[in-house]
């Protein structure tokens, strides 16, 4: 792990030499004023509070007039360099690397969305819309043609994931892929995962599961008035019991089982109850998450969404009450502070498609749909849904991975999330640590690109960020939490 941040007290005489820093040259760097600091950030994704006498000496490069220590910090973590020093470009090219890891990689995400019907009526459910009618399968041709494309990536590791609908209700396919898979993998290794609602859940399937080392994932939105309000099954009847009951049986049997919050309207009105069902679930970790408006959800956004700053004031009071978890004894993280984190403390990056520049469509994940079409992601497949083909790349019975990448939507989708390129990305403070999503914009504006600044998303990443940030500057103790959690 690389130098942690610490924050230095300073008096105002301190100094340096005038000679010490004549070479001295800044790098580039973005800002905004955080409390009485100035947070600032870089390419290489370190960052640093200054003091505004400090700041505006900076700015001004007059870096005699700064504190020795934070002089010898700045350049520890590229924001000042000796211009004599040809070393610099070589380590801020490792550091830059770290940051962006993921372009070295081919598309190592592979999504089978098996069906789309589903034995549940989810108030938020972003795969289907209320005039989506016809059902399907995947058929064994269909799947064994998509095995064969997905093998095609450049990566070595890979990870199939299996989505619906309810995958389980086509519990047979899993077992045709995985089994297909593992005999037609050669020397690539592959990491299954399934993302289901457990209902349909058998002794054979768990069998199936720790036979094959297949983790599963499913919705837990908090506790049993909450997730039966949100997650109903099409005949009305409650969930919650069903699954704290699977998710027993699953982790039982040493099958690796987690869980993923949605926050809705009534997700609001008490974080400390969400948490409390996690952790009696035996969880240690919570993907606290926000509304995407597709599908039913965008339909329903007056009954179930809420503005930005709701949301942001919820995960505020939900990332310091899991902080107060750990600090009692109790081990909980939070997901997405995780994936920030990683970035932030430790200069790498994890390969979650949504936050990285570009973004993964296509390059990082593809999504196979039952009827043989091949989209760029999972959310393009669910803009499909929806009755819109934009982000169709092709389709397994006469495309190639090959193709697929030279598909002039990937193309375009790269293009537009890569935030160094856009206008208010690209002087951002956070742009280091944050995404796009084209597919979004798309869906909510009819055009890839955000037309305007502090959108839904980007105001409620902005947000979580600044809520990191606030507790990195504040809490000492809570730093050395947020450490452990990468």
């Amino acid at each position: 792990m690389r130098r942690i941040f610490r924050i230095y007290e300073t008096s105002d005489e301190a100094g340096s030499e005038t000679g010490e820093v004549g070479n001295m040259k800044s790098n580039y760097f973005n800002f905004k004023k955080f409390q009485d600091r100035y947070l600032i950030s870089n390419e290489q994704g370190r960052y640093y509070f200054l003091r505004p006498k400090d700041f505006g000496a900076f700015v001004k490069e007059d870096y005699a007039a700064m504190d020795p220590k934070v002089v010898e910090d700045l350049k520890d973590r590229f924001f000042l360099y000796n211009s004599e020093e040809s070393v610099f470009v070589e380590k801020a090219m490792e550091a830059y690397r770290g940051n962006k890891q993921y372009i070295f990689n081919g598309t190592c995400l592979h999504i089978f969305v098996l069906t789309n019907a589903c034995n549940m009526c989810c108030v938020y459910c972003q795969a289907q819309d209320s005039s989506q009618e016809l059902k399907g399968i995947m058929d064994e041709d269909t799947a064994r043609k998509a095995v064969e494309i997905a093998l095609q990536s450049p990566e070595h590791y890979l990870t199939f994931e299996f989505q619906g609908g309810e995958p389980l209700i086509h519990f047979e396919m899993i077992r045709f892929i995985v089994e297909y898979s593992e005999a037609r993998k050669n020397d690539k290794e592959i990491q299954y995962s399934l993302v289901t609602n457990t209902l349909l859940l058998t002794d054979e399937m768990i069998r199936f599961f720790k036979q094959y080392d297949i983790s599963v994932s499913t919705s837990l939105d908090g506790h049993q008035p909450l997730h039966d309000h949100n997650r109903p099954m099409r005949n009305g009847g409650g969930t919650f019991e069903i699954v704290r009951k699977n998710v027993k049986r699953l982790q039982d049997a040493g099958v690796h089982a987690g869980a993923i919050q949605t926050t809705t309207k009534q997700s609001l009105e008490d974080p400390g109850k969400i948490i409390q069902a996690y952790l009696e679930m035996g969880f240690d970790h919570l993907f606290i998450r926000p509304l995407t408006p597709l599908g039913y959800a965008k339909e329903h956004w007056d009954e179930i969404g809420y503005e930005p700053e709701e949301f942001v004031g919820f995960y505020r009071k939900i990332l310091k009450m899991i902080l107060e978890c750990n600090k009692k004894g109790l081990k909980a993280a939070e997901g997405h502070a995780r994936i920030f984190l990683r970035k932030i403390i430790a200069g790498y990056s994890d390969n979650y498609m949504e936050l990285r520049s570009p973004c993964g469509a296509a390059v990082g994940q593809m999504a196979y749909y039952y009827d043989g079409n091949i989209y760029t992601c999972d959310e393009g497949r669910m803009v499909a849904e929806m009755g819109d083909s934009m982000f169709c790349l092709g389709n397994v019975r006469e495309s190639s991975y090959d193709e697929l990448m030279d598909h002039r939507i990937c193309k375009v989708t790269c293009q537009a999330s890569v935030l160094e390129a856009l206008p208010g990305c690209c002087d951002c403070v956070y742009h280091p640590y944050c995404g796009v999503c084209p597919v979004i914009n798309y869906a909510s504006n009819q055009n890839i690109y955000e037309r305007q600044a502090n959108s839904y998303r980007c105001s409620i990443y902005k947000g979580m960020l600044d809520t990191i940030f606030e507790i990195l500057f504040t809490d000492s103790e809570a730093f050395q939490i947020f450490e452990s959690w990468i």
